[in-house]
């Protein structure tokens, strides 16, 4: 009984060591991540509130498929900006280029009103 319990502490210690290093690689993962992106750039973080531009978004798939001129893209009805919440974040790279960029998840809000912004605090930082 005695080895069974100290194998199992040796693997919670072992696992722990694997999570810390996991951690290690992920936070030095980031900082390669943002030297690559610059230091105007400005992530949003899991939880923070942002607004969500749709014709920006179009702008960004037509450039970004070289979109001919005269092909038009569909017309959504959507308003201007949506307030919505970042659910995930996941900072990449494109493989072949070395690109970086963010893929970033967003939730729409249930309340689209602006003046509740400044009566929610920010998400305490990671």
């Amino acid at each position: 009984m005695r080895d069974l319990c100290l194998d199992q502490r040796e693997m919670a210690s072992g696992s722990s060591r694997v999570e810390a290093r996991a951690d290690a690689e992920m936070a030095l993962y980031n900082e390669l991540w943002q030297a690559c992106a610059g230091p105007l750039v400005a992530v949003p973080r899991q939880g923070e509130r942002v607004f969500y531009f749709p014709q920006g978004h179009i702008e960004q798939v037509e450039a970004s498929t070289n979109q001919v001129a005269n092909q038009q893209m569909p017309l959504y009805n959507l308003p201007s900006k949506i307030l919505c919440r970042v659910i995930n974040v996941q900072l990449k790279a494109e493989p072949d280029t070395d690109e970086v960029f963010a893929q970033i998840t967003l939730l729409p809000e249930a309340n689209q009103d602006e003046d509740s912004l400044d009566k929610e605090p920010p998400p305490p930082p990671p």
